[in-house]
């Protein structure tokens, strides 16, 4: 093969690669929960999470929509991912840098963040064999209802970040730190 036959399959294969690098949750628009991203720069490092965000719309958010005692897939329509180009700490769990999806364990008297291995699934296929572990987030009542599903990564400092899901009455955060 010719250099410039060489050099053109590689930049092809390159630029057919670029939609994973990017995260993996591209899907069919929905604008009843459309896509949303959160991203902090922790040093040199990046820490993005993609979700849907849907809205209440008149239902039931805690112990509804947010179900007690089931997982929830943290947002609607595709599995919320998150994407770190560095190794992190979310809350007491290690994480090598990577690509990882988010669900949320929610009770009445708590939630816990799961960070699991399996990428590229809908939100709803969640299995629990492929989880990394779970992390307890701390609960924190609104004074007043959000109406659409919001997740924040809040720089701290220069090493460390909060991520916070907020919805209907909850706002739900932990810890995020760059690994040493």
């Amino acid at each position: 093969m010719s250099n410039t036959k060489l050099v053109a399959s590689l930049a092809i294969a390159c630029l057919m690669s670029l939609p994973a690098l990017a995260g993996v949750r591209k899907q069919k628009p929905n604008p009843l929960s459309p896509e949303a991203e959160t991203s902090v720069m922790l040093g040199s490092s990046k820490i993005t999470v993609e979700y849907s965000a849907p809205s209440a719309r008149g239902r039931k958010v805690e112990g509804g929509l947010v179900p007690y005692d089931k997982v929830w897939r943290a947002g609607a329509d595709s599995a919320t991912t998150l994407i770190t180009d560095a190794d992190i700490t979310v809350g007491d769990l290690s994480l090598p840098k990577g690509m990882y999806t988010l669900y949320v364990a929610a009770t009445e008297s708590g939630w816990k963040l799961i960070v699991n291995k399996q990428t590229g699934q809908w939100g709803t296929i969640y299995k629990e064999d492929m989880d990394l572990g779970r992390t307890s987030m701390t609960l924190k009542p609104l004074s007043a209802p959000v109406e659409t599903f919001k997740m924040s990564l809040d720089k701290v400092d220069n090493t460390s970040a909060t991520l916070t899901l907020t919805w209907g009455t909850t706002a739900a955060s932990v810890p995020v730190k760059l690994a040493h």
